[in-house]
């Protein structure tokens, strides 16, 4: 059963450098997942959600690559909200966890690297559902 603390917030290795800087991520080393998918979301209105679903699989990183937003996690007891308001900052997501992306900025860019290829099957899309998965998942 996935709690939302396993979700971690990890920075990001970055080099800072007068010319710019650069932060980057390695599977295998930053985190255990392969890459198998990248993907990003943008001009997203700043009153629009997006997510609203949770992967029985999937494990995912969240940046933001640009502007902010608010991750708000929910493990079917718990919530948490973390904000990723930095390139350097990044959110680990594990399966099991209904996530809603809010509050963005107008210049948020928000990158995934996904562990697996899109599966519709993989998700969960109604938080009903989800809540009856996570009683299901505890008898």
């Amino acid at each position: 059963m996935a709690h939302v603390d396993d979700c971690r917030a990890v920075e990001l290795r970055t080099v800072y450098d007068h010319r710019g800087s650069i932060s980057f991520v390695e599977s295998g080393v930053d985190f255990e997942f392969p890459i198998k998918r990248a993907y990003w979301t943008y001009d997203v209105p700043s009153r629009a959600s997006r997510a609203g679903h949770a992967h029985l699989n999937l494990r995912q990183l969240y940046v933001a690559i640009s502007g902010s937003f608010q991750v708000h996690m929910d493990d079917g007891v718990h919530q948490r909200v973390v904000t990723l308001s930095h390139p350097s900052e990044g959110l680990l997501m594990v399966p099991g966890i209904w996530r809603e992306l809010h509050g963005f900025s107008s210049n948020a860019c928000l990158l995934v690297l996904a562990s697996e290829l899109f599966d519709e099957a993989d998700y969960i899309r109604e938080h009903a559902d989800f809540m009856k998965w996570v009683q299901g998942s505890k008898a």
